[in-house]
């Protein structure tokens, strides 16, 4: 393989495969807030939070992990002020105490901190601005979610970055379903074994929780109950139970995919699942992970971090292409999936983080599978139908201007409705 190529995977996966604990918008924020009382030097006496209108909406109705069921801006700014490690990134709130608990709900009652919404024009766009008497400090993040582009205390810049768009930051140029495929086919085990492992023993845990628990509308354990645990049905329960766990609360961590914990969960539990019922060495497993991670990513590429199209479509996709790779799929299968998957269920709108994203993951996960079973029962969507292309790649394109630019308004409007009676 090229090794340019080789090595551009490589580093997409390594940046891409990291853990998180708790739904990432809300968690970005937290992130934020304690660099800021970093760079104040105190614990702030008034907090003033400026948000992209994608961000309000993926942390209204999500609970703030380690809070005790805390949701909303303010609430994982004052998490982040009172309690949150910055050095830890997506892990800021992970060693919160119960003592901390209490305080952060006292501080959210006794301290003045105001949300609005930004107008930089930047989808993802997160600014705190933290005051302590005649000391101001502001830190700002863009783009994604660890991705700080400026730190100033007293009006002095302390750091600052170019926080130019640029495809919301995700764009992914050397990547294609071939080269994707190639790449999962050859690469060395020593490369990637210690990532994918985590992600295995990361997000099976979180899987494993939801179906123990009761979290949110415990849409995984209504699927295996209604519909048994035969493997179809258990791949989708197990990423629609990881959700749940994560949406409302749980503090276990997960490792992402694209900034998402859910598209992380989806990308990766159906596979393992499936990969479990065939007997699949772990060697063969890894390579389907892989693969799987790196469509979701490509997918997700022409549409941007954040926006109106729900991630979990592209990773269920990815979990469709990488149950086919474990079922033996080369290139051909592998692409046939995808445009079968994508024939499905693209459109399926975001409005926001919550407990309705289990559903949504199973059904992502559903159009995937379904994608994969009409190839391998010689049944097919061709180029088109509808927004299809007879190229792979060609429609994967399509789908990104849908969601990036067709899709605009629709995000607005959505934002608008639910942030209305805030």
């Amino acid at each position: 393989m090229n090794e340019q190529i080789y090595n551009e995977c490589l580093n997409i996966l390594r940046e891409e495969l990291v853990p998180a604990m708790g739904c990432t918008e809300p968690i970005a924020v937290a992130y934020c807030s304690a660099l800021a009382r970093d760079t104040l030097g105190a614990l702030p006496d008034k907090i003033a939070v400026t948000v992209s209108g994608n961000i309000l909406k993926n942390v209204k109705s999500v609970v703030v992990p380690n809070t005790g069921g805390m949701r909303g801006v303010a609430c994982a700014a004052a998490a982040g002020a009172v309690a949150g490690d910055a050095q830890l990134k997506l892990e800021a709130l992970s060693h919160i105490t119960q003592a901390q608990r209490e305080q952060i709900s006292a501080y959210c009652r006794q301290t003045e901190i105001t949300v609005e919404q930004s107008r930089s024009g930047c989808i993802f766009d997160i600014g705190v601005r933290a005051y302590s008497r005649s000391d101001e400090a502001y830190v700002r993040i863009a783009l994604r979610h660890t991705n700080v582009v400026e730190i100033s205390r007293n009006g002095k810049s302390l750091f600052h970055a170019d926080a130019q768009e640029e495809a919301d930051g995700c764009a992914r140029d050397p990547l294609s379903v071939k080269n994707i495929v190639e790449f999962a086919d050859c690469v060395r085990l020593c490369d990637v074994q210690d990532l994918i492992e985590r992600q295995i023993e990361y997000n099976s845990a979180i899987a494993e929780e939801g179906l123990k628990g009761d979290y949110g509308a415990k849409v995984g354990k209504v699927l295996l109950t209604a519909f048994g645990n035969n493997v179809h049905n258990l791949a989708k329960a197990t990423a629609a139970a990881g959700s749940d766990a994560r949406m409302n609360g749980c503090s276990l961590p997960v490792v992402i995919v694209s900034g998402s914990g859910n598209q992380g969960m989806t990308a990766s539990l159906p596979v393992i699942v499936y990969a479990k019922h065939l007997g699949c060495d772990r060697e063969t497993l890894i390579r389907a992970l892989v693969l799987s991670d790196l469509i979701t990513v490509h997918l997700k590429s022409d549409i941007g971090r954040l926006s109106a199209y729900c991630g979990a479509v592209s990773a269920g996709c990815g979990a469709g292409a990488g149950v086919c790779y474990l079922y033996g799929g080369k290139y051909d299968e592998i692409a046939h999936t995808l445009v079968n998957a994508l024939a499905i269920d693209s459109g399926i709108v975001c409005d926001g983080a919550k407990s309705s994203c289990a559903a949504k993951i199973a059904s992502a996960v559903e159009a995937g599978l379904i994608g994969m079973e009409m190839y391998r029962n010689g049944s097919q969507f061709y180029g088109g139908d509808g927004i299809l292309e007879c190229d792979v790649e060609n429609t994967i394109h399509n789908v990104g201007d849908l969601a990036r630019n067709g899709m605009k308004e629709t995000d607005e409007e959505i934002i608008r409705l639910m942030l209305k009676n805030i």
